[in-house]
């Protein structure tokens, strides 16, 4: 896995014009390919008499699925540089449809591919971009007695938790960097008087948070 990668903070459309031709690039976080074609599909339906509305999406941290279409502009010239724009600036798990709506001026060539990878690029500034990092997946189990403040500790230091249940002991779900694993261990033996337990399982992406 890799680890760390880029993707479009949010869903959202940005909106250009070139000579009279109005460009709209629409942007999405897409979990899987799957996804991004239900994006593009959405899209197109919301604009069903634009001239054309093409796209591009890469999925997998390592960029592993990369699709693009220049829904009947001059081959290379839509779906292409918007698809490099994405690459451009590493954005992975992400899907952008422009769709444009055609103003009566000819671009050419080198216009469309300015137009098209230019309206990707704008969006991508205007709706921001989030890091995303490889987390290691673990559980700590800890007394009672313990719990309460533990989680709190935890809280406090930026651990990220993701459930805490309460059984004949108390389970907390955590995530963290694999690089912090081992200071983890010491800091929690210390923390609990060498009473809790820590087991590693699998591993997922969170946001890296700033600060």
């Amino acid at each position: 896995m890799q680890e760390q990668y880029r993707t479009v903070a949010r869903a959202g459309v940005h909106e250009t014009e070139v000579n009279r031709s109005r460009f709209l690039c629409a942007l999405a976080p897409a979990a899987t390919e799957q996804e991004a074609q239900e994006f593009v599909a959405r899209v197109r339906r919301e604009h069903p008499t634009a001239t054309h509305n093409c796209f591009a999406y890469v999925i997998g941290a390592d960029a592993s699925v990369q699709k693009a279409s220049d829904d009947g502009e001059p081959g290379g010239t839509a779906g292409v540089p918007m698809l490099q724009m994405l690459m451009r600036r590493d954005a992975r798990y992400v899907v952008a449809v422009v769709t444009r709506y055609y103003g009566g001026v000819k671009l050419g060539a080198g216009g469309l591919i300015r137009a098209y990878g230019g309206a990707v690029g704008e969006a991508l500034d205007t709706l921001g971009m989030i890091t995303r990092r490889r987390f290691r997946l673990a559980t700590v189990t800890v007394d009672h007695q313990r719990a309460g403040k533990l989680e709190n500790d935890l809280r406090a230091t930026g651990t990220t938790v993701h459930e805490v249940r309460y059984a004949e002991s108390v389970t907390i779900g955590i995530a963290l960097p694999d690089a912090e694993v081992e200071e983890f261990r010491s800091w929690l033996a210390d923390a609990t008087a060498g009473s809790a337990t820590f087991e590693p399982g699998g591993e997922t992406y969170g946001d890296v948070r700033a600060g």
